[in-house]
């Protein structure tokens, strides 16, 4: 059963998988369900030993069992240096060395995924973006402009100043959360869930949460999207290993349909570039790949765009691969020399 459903997963993985005619949401739909769930996983796997490291012990919990290096008898003199060597490498080096590989390989294929399907960062980042948008009309205090008046399917955005109190609150009540879970990956969730219920946090710990909340908090309001961009090792590292394949899944434009993208401009659509409009890394999806290299590939972009064309055509944006992410992608690499 197991061997069937892994089968089934490399042979379409949720955000390859083709959508039903005329349901453009049901891709979001399925990254939503992800999205969800990992930030279930996040916020309770130091509480059921998934994975933490334990300061007052000083080792790694996995599984629900104690990680140690192996080298107590090394330091007990019991063991000589050759041996500690190779429990090391067995138990701290190959383990980080296999799930960067994998990582890497994925992001080779697929890209940003781990950001856009699975990052709690982003699903905060995500749901940030959606108030702000309520309360101004951008989804970013740094964007110049309101984005686009109507939502892709052509209904308007409601806009309300009176959403701003909401959006603040929200970044805090995120901020917070992320405080306190950042703390349970190193101290007893247990007991730090218990004083923290009981209003009687130790001093370094109420010192932590307040100035990790603070930090957060301002961060979601006004540095998300730049963290993301710049600040995130995890999601550079796979917009690098993304921007060297050339064959990798990438958003196509149909280029030579371009001319169907006025229907955004409609008196029913939405009066602006929707793929744009909906960009959570405020991107513009129809540029060449070396301009999308923080794509976290969300596929809302795709969505807008099979919206807006619904019963007119056939969308101009749509992931893409091999033969068809080589014709699509940028003309020049990294080092600036042509591809042609």
């Amino acid at each position: 059963m197991i061997a069937r459903v892994l089968d089934r997963f490399r042979e379409a993985p949720p955000w390859t998988a083709q959508d039903a005619p005329g349901d453009a949401g049901a891709r979001q739909r399925r990254r939503l369900a992800w999205q969800m769930g990992f930030f279930v996983l996040f916020v309770l796997a130091p509480v059921c030993d998934v994975f933490r490291f334990d300061l007052t012990r000083g080792q790694a919990i996995v599984l629900g069992m104690d990680w140690r290096l192996g080298i107590d008898d090394f330091m007990a003199g019991r063991s000589g240096a050759t041996e500690a060597g190779l429990r090391v490498l067995v138990r701290l080096f190959l383990p980080i060395l296999l799930g960067a590989a994998a990582f890497i390989a994925i992001a080779w294929r697929w890209g940003r995924l781990y950001c856009g399907w699975w990052c709690p960062h982003f699903s905060v980042v995500e749901t940030i973006n959606g108030l702000m948008r309520r309360a101004s009309g951008r989804q970013s205090v740094w964007d110049r402009a309101p984005r686009a008046p109507r939502h892709p399917d052509g209904s308007t955005v409601l806009r309300d100043a009176r959403w701003w109190p909401v959006t603040i609150a929200l970044a805090v009540v995120f901020a917070f959360v992320w405080a306190v879970v950042l703390l349970s990956y190193l101290l007893p969730p247990a007991a730090l869930y218990s004083r923290l219920l009981h209003l009687a946090p130790t001093r370094n710990e109420a010192m932590f949460i307040a100035a990790a909340t603070v930090a957060f908090t301002l961060e979601f309001l006004f540095a998300r999207h730049l963290f993301c961009r710049f600040g995130c090792a995890v999601g550079l590292f796979q917009s690098l290993a993304w921007m060297g394949n050339r064959g990798a899944m990438v958003v196509g434009f149909a280029r030579e349909r371009a001319a169907a993208c006025a229907a955004c401009y409609g008196a029913d659509g939405p009066g602006d570039a929707a793929c744009e409009a909906v960009c959570p890394m405020r991107l513009k999806p129809r540029v060449p790949k070396h301009r999308m290299f923080a794509c976290t590939q969300c596929g809302q972009c795709t969505a807008a765009c099979a919206t807006v064309q619904d019963g007119r055509a056939a969308p101009l944006l749509d992931w893409v691969e091999g033969d068809a992410a080589r014709a699509n992608e940028a003309r020049s690499g990294l080092i600036g020399r042509r591809e042609d």
